[in-house]
């Protein structure tokens, strides 16, 4: 029983030891300490504002595409969906497709969520839940509906394919959807 007690004991004190490794190892990301690091850390980690009003953050959206003569972007999805946050940190991670994406697009995060739903912007959107998480539709400069993009597509094993994403983005570029062959 005293043999029982002790492993019990050792086991207990051994686990923060080996959650503290897996977390602390070198292949995890730096902690960065700074203000102004620790929110765009944070920004990468829940992209999705949860508290927004979608409507209302689709229309700014317009308004700046439209003026950058630029295509609107909306990943639809939640900070609750993992693939939906490995595909907003492979766009970042990736420079050849953050570049891109910067160029031609407005790139909003539209929330839905068991907290906010965002109804009304996902039907405005074509119902894109339809398709799972996460979901992207291409907006034009009137806001009507280009593309709807089932990310399952794009995907390779635990994370997306780099030229499957980038050739998604470039076939849906003004220049692309404008340009006659």
């Amino acid at each position: 029983m005293k043999r029982i007690i002790i492993a019990i004991a050792i086991m207990c004190l051994a686990l923060p030891l080996s959650a503290q490794t897996l977390t602390t190892s070198k292949n995890a990301p730096k902690m960065n300490t700074g203000k102004k690091e620790m929110k765009e850390r944070r920004d990468m980690t829940k992209p999705y504002d949860e508290k927004i009003d979608a409507m209302e953050q689709i229309e700014k959206a317009l308004e700046e595409a439209r003026a950058s003569n630029r295509l609107v972007m909306c990943q639809v999805g939640g900070n609750w969906c993992p693939w939906c946050l490995k595909f907003n940190q492979f766009i970042h991670d990736n420079k050849d497709i953050a570049e891109l994406v910067d160029k031609h697009f407005v790139y909003i995060h539209v929330n839905t969520s068991k907290e906010n739903k965002n109804i009304e912007a996902l039907k405005r959107l074509g119902n894109p839940g339809r398709f799972g998480y996460p979901v992207l539709v291409i907006l034009d400069h009137e806001g009507r509906v280009l593309h709807i993009q089932n990310s399952s597509y794009l995907e390779e094993e635990k994370s997306y394919n780099t030229k499957r994403v980038m050739e998604f983005f470039q076939n849906w570029t003004l220049e692309a959807i404008n340009t006659i062959k």
